[in-house]
């Protein structure tokens, strides 16, 4: 008679499996078949994609996440890959690979292994950035507030102008000037004049006055240079630029004036579906070119003023220097239709020295670059100084300009081309202005840190701060200049979102080197926050774009104010 003996397992696969007879010896009778001829020829193996992400096999078989468990022979080694989905990253391997290379896996064993994915900001594939000009934060959005309650947006913390805030708040007024006061070219302050902010019917405005001394003097009339913010000269410096231009609008009135969601409707639906900003500032109180050296270098480098033409060309580093040296496409995009600029010179207005003409190109190509995929990593559209698509308040009586539609319509056709590009879904678009341009805000310039210890090196005898009796905090570059418009427009770009965080616009060069992993400038973007909060890279909240409205092109532009 005979009988099965218990078999012996190792993990559950037996060793050996022994026939015993009764009355005979046991060790005589045991099976002659080896471990191998009982093992399975076939393992499993099991993949999981944690996140967003696809994992495939060679040979084939796993395709996770549609099938992410199959059998292989004996003895295959299974080499995995995976491929993040839009929006998330790579992060690594767990369980029998690590790393983030191909994961390669021999079966002499069931097997499983996961793939870890995670969005990041390593899914933005193009930074884009534009600064158009002179332009301050009330004066544009001060009323956007007014624009959410009138269009069903939530109401946001939003510190815009106060007659449109929630709870809001009498308008603000700034003292106005005695004409009667000499000398005939100035308008001294007159406090019981006061002038109050009002809605701009004309989409072109007289230039304000914008530079070191002016700044200063809208930082404090009377002492601006002792750090203490009065915010009491716009009006007066405006009428001042007035009454030495021969602008008609003498008194300042339009340092007041603001626009609202029906004038710049197109910039009032991208700042409320994407996102803005009401602590975003220019890098110092002064004009246009200082400020744009900020952009490039994150410094002047000590200069408060343009330099004179014909002026040696400065040594800083600038971001595009930091591209190029990291293998980083970067491209800049010219608006002006300026053979010189398009040959590479345009770095010479902003006074630093750098080559490499062949990434100048029209910013026409910007449309077609986006439509076929051919985006730089770093973009910087440079606008239409020339044509008056650049926004800035126009400049000589003899030649209005500056119309404010017309510039928003221009920056439109560029946005709504990458909207509906292939370029989407993977690209940032920065739109601000590079200073206030000399329009009222009642938020003052806030403190930050000098870039690189340098005092300013050009200032004139008249210039604020250069007699040495009238020295003070706000004399050196350790003040941002006003606040100024912000849009972030992205397929990862929270949704409705205002940021609180004060910070000036080197922030751009610390959101481009947090990417790359490139360093930092100077002193002054490593101080800066880098962007992140804009962003919700896990969710996608716009990988379906919104449909924006035309920009309303009807708005009289004429040098007269109501």
């Amino acid at each position: 008679m005979r009988f099965f003996a218990k078999l012996q397992t190792v993990a559950g696969i037996p060793l050996a499996l022994a026939l015993v007879s009764c009355g005979s010896n046991p060790q005589s009778q045991t099976a002659t078949g080896t471990p191998s001829q009982f093992q399975p020829h076939v393992f499993a193996l099991s993949v999981t994609a944690n996140g967003s992400g696809t994992v495939t096999s060679s040979p084939t078989g796993i395709d996770c996440g549609v099938t992410c468990r199959a059998s292989f022979a004996a003895g295959t080694t299974v080499v995995l890959t995976a491929t993040p989905g839009r929006g998330a990253v790579f992060v690594g391997w767990s369980g029998v690979c690590s790393g983030t290379g191909p994961c390669s896996v021999p079966l002499n064993a069931a097997a499983s292994v996961a793939a870890v994915f995670s969005a990041s900001l390593q899914s933005v594939k193009h930074i884009i950035f534009m600064l158009q000009e002179n332009r301050g934060f009330l004066h544009y959005f001060g009323a956007l507030p007014e624009y959410w309650v009138s269009n069903g947006y939530a109401m946001e913390q939003f510190k815009g102008l106060p007659q449109f805030n929630v709870p809001p708040a009498p308008s603000p007024t700034e003292p106005g000037c005695d004409p009667t006061l000499p000398p005939p070219s100035q308008c001294m302050i007159d406090t019981n004049n006061p002038v109050p902010s009002f809605h701009l019917v004309t989409r072109c405005v007289e230039n304000p006055s914008t530079n070191w001394s002016s700044d200063h003097h809208d930082f404090n009339f009377h002492q601006p240079f002792s750090g203490t913010a009065t915010l009491d000269g716009f009006v007066v410096s405006a009428a001042a630029k007035a009454r030495s231009t021969g602008f008609n609008d003498v008194n300042g009135m339009r340092a007041m004036g603001y626009y609202d969601g029906g004038d710049l409707n197109y910039y009032y639906f991208m700042a409320s579906n994407f996102a803005t900003s009401d602590s975003w500032f220019s890098p110092l109180m002064g004009d246009t070119q200082p400020n744009r050296m900020y952009l490039l270098a994150a410094t002047s480098a000590g200069h408060a003023h343009r330099q004179a033409t014909g002026s040696p060309t400065l040594n800083n580093v600038t971001i595009f220097e930091l591209l190029q040296e990291a293998g980083i496409s970067w491209k800049v995009y010219v608006t002006d239709p300026n053979p010189t600029l398009i040959n590479g010179s345009a770095m010479s207005m902003f006074s630093f020295t750098y080559g490499f003409p062949q990434n100048f190109v029209p910013a026409s190509q910007f449309i077609s670059d986006a439509a076929n995929g051919l985006l730089p990593q770093v973009a910087m559209i440079e606008p239409g100084y020339s044509d008056g698509r650049d926004e800035h308040p126009f400049k000589t009586p003899s030649k209005p300009g500056g119309n404010v539609q017309v510039g928003a319509n221009y920056v439109s056709q560029l946005i709504n081309a990458l909207m509906h590009s292939v370029s989407w879904k993977d690209s940032v678009f920065i739109l601000t202005w590079d200073e206030s341009g000399g329009f009222y805000d009642d938020v003052p310039p806030q403190p930050t840190v000098s870039p690189d210890g340098i005092p300013p090196l050009d200032l004139v005898p008249g210039d604020v701060c250069s007699q040495s009796t009238n020295t003070g905090p706000s004399c050196d570059f350790v003040f941002t200049g006003y606040r100024l418009p912000l849009i972030v427009v992205s397929p990862y770009t929270k949704r409705h979102y205002v940021s609180h965080t004060t910070t000036d616009y080197t922030a751009i060069l610390k959101f481009i080197e947090t990417r790359f992993n490139l360093p930092s400038l100077t002193k002054r973007d490593v101080a800066q926050m880098d962007m992140t909060e804009f962003f919700d890279f896990a969710g996608i909240p716009w990988s379906t774009p919104p449909s924006p409205p035309t920009q309303n092109m009807t708005g009289p532009c004429v040098d007269t104010l109501p």
